[in-house]
């Protein structure tokens, strides 16, 4: 039988990570946390994934934890001691991921979908953190990330009412970086993907650790931080391959290193 999440590849260098509880809305258990946990694990050991998609089984991206888990008093079950709610929220990930998001990603499926570094969304798709509908609250990084990925008062009125963004106006507000038809988001995630796994490896993950610090970092921080990205790079066959391809008019062949 399939487990709660499955891991395949598309392609040479892209990783397709998919929810596979269609029963359950793809509701987080504790059986699909630790399964994401590992996915997180494996993708980031492998030299071999340099981008990674993330997407639901079924009409529905996530609907977030099993409430059925919640009442029964197993909350702290959902969580893992490195990533967090559903073993992602909180992994740290030197990879790009990108959610591909079909339906509904509500919830935890939403503060899901907020840990990626990119959303592409099919139009059928909607966001929103409904919890304190249920006396809950978006403990999994919804409640900052959602006011830093959307103008800050758009997001309080979804935190605080606990309505529904659809994809159209996430798009609009620059919540989604790309719109698509209904049941095609795996595929353009994957077209991205495959985008940025052409680039330089190493080059991607020291551009992306900087812009992660971003919103918290000072300018100091910031210059320091691309400084020592930089002498990284400098320091790799990569920097050297870059250049030397583009002068002998040929792709270039990234190592990594």
């Amino acid at each position: 039988m399939a487990g709660p999440v499955l891991v395949a590849h598309a392609g040479e260098h892209v990783a397709v990570v998919t929810l596979n509880r269609p029963e359950a809305r793809n509701a987080v258990d504790p059986a699909l946390a630790r399964a994401l946990a590992q996915a997180v694990a494996e993708t980031e050991a492998d030299d071999a994934v340099r981008a990674v998609v993330l997407a639901g089984t079924g009409p529905v991206f996530c609907a977030g934890a099993d409430l059925t888990v919640i009442s029964a008093g197993g909350a702290d079950d959902l969580w893992t001691p490195e990533g967090g709610f559903a073993g992602f929220v909180h992994a740290v990930r030197a990879k790009p991921w990108i959610a591909a998001v079909d339906g509904p990603a509500l919830a935890g499926g939403c503060e899901i979908a907020l840990a990626c570094e990119l959303i592409v969304a099919g139009e059928g798709a909607s966001f929103g953190l409904p919890e304190v509908t249920r006396g809950l609250v978006a403990a999994a990084g919804g409640l900052y990330r959602l006011p830093r990925a959307l103008p800050k008062a758009i997001a309080l009125e979804l935190i605080l009412t606990g309505a529904r963004l659809e994809a159209a106006r996430a798009h609009a507000l620059g919540l989604v970086n790309r719109l698509v038809p209904p049941g095609s988001a795996r595929d353009e995630a994957v077209a991205l993907a495959t985008g940025i796994a052409g680039n330089a490896p190493l080059a991607v993950r020291e551009s992306l650790a900087v812009a992660r610090l971003a919103p918290d970092a000072d300018e100091a921080g910031l210059r320091a931080a691309s400084a020592a990205a930089r002498a990284r790079v400098q320091a790799s066959e990569d920097y050297r391959e870059g250049p030397r391809a583009f002068v002998e008019k040929r792709p270039p062949r990234w190592s990594g290193r």
